[in-house]
């Protein structure tokens, strides 16, 4: 079974993020730092709306966090988000050799359902499985334990292509076998990823 992040793995969307929390926190007077940035990056919508409220010590309430966010991140995973180069390529060659392969995100459901339709990547995908429709954090080895008790699998039998250093620290924590994947974004954690995951790529053309 192949399990396959989302946002920076799949698709190049990490810079939406990371304007969307700079723009909220700079309409706060709050500096964006790699404490916060921890915080949220890869994680469920909700919980992360929860870590914002708590670490800025925020008035507004959960439900306004989140319609801000999204009001800042617009359409953009309906108009201006690519696929990354090798991906479709990639996908295609499992497909072709048979492979299982579901989807694994901490991306805001409706923008995860948007890019994946938007790009026909849909139907590469057995499953989509999201971590805040799921109540788990892709931070923590339980969401890979619960993917493969979902898709009937062994945690052995699976290999997960995801571009987070702890999302990849997670899923080897549970048993499997782990492909880091180069995002610009995050490339401060790219020695530790080297080093944690059982390969890195630079990107999927390397794979095909």
């Amino acid at each position: 079974m192949l399990i396959f992040d989302m946002d920076g793995t799949l698709i190049d969307s990490n810079g939406i993020w990371r304007n969307v929390d700079e723009t909220f926190l700079a309409r706060r007077g709050i500096p964006y730092t790699h404490e916060y940035y921890e915080g949220v990056a890869h994680t469920a919508f909700s919980k992360a709306a929860i870590f914002t409220k708590e670490f800025c010590h925020l008035e507004e309430s959960l439900e306004e966090i989140k319609a801000e966010w999204l009001e800042l991140a617009g359409d953009m995973y309906a108009t201006s988000v690519p696929v990354k180069p090798g991906v479709v390529e990639y996908l295609k060659k499992c497909m072709a050799a048979g492979e299982r392969m579901v989807l694994l995100t901490s991306s805001v459901p409706v923008h995860c359902r948007t890019a994946m339709t938007h790009l026909n990547l849909l139907p590469y995908f057995e499953r989509l499985l999201i971590s805040e429709e799921l109540g788990l954090d892709k931070r923590e080895p339980e969401i890979y334990h619960k993917a493969a008790q979902i898709m009937g699998v062994k945690e052995s039998d699976c290999t997960v292509f995801d571009d987070s250093i702890a999302s990849c620290r997670a899923a080897k924590a549970a048993g499997m076998r782990v492909v880091g994947v180069f995002d610009a974004f995050f490339h401060g954690s790219w020695e530790e990823m080297q080093a944690v995951c059982d390969r890195t790529i630079r990107g999927f053309e390397e794979l095909i």
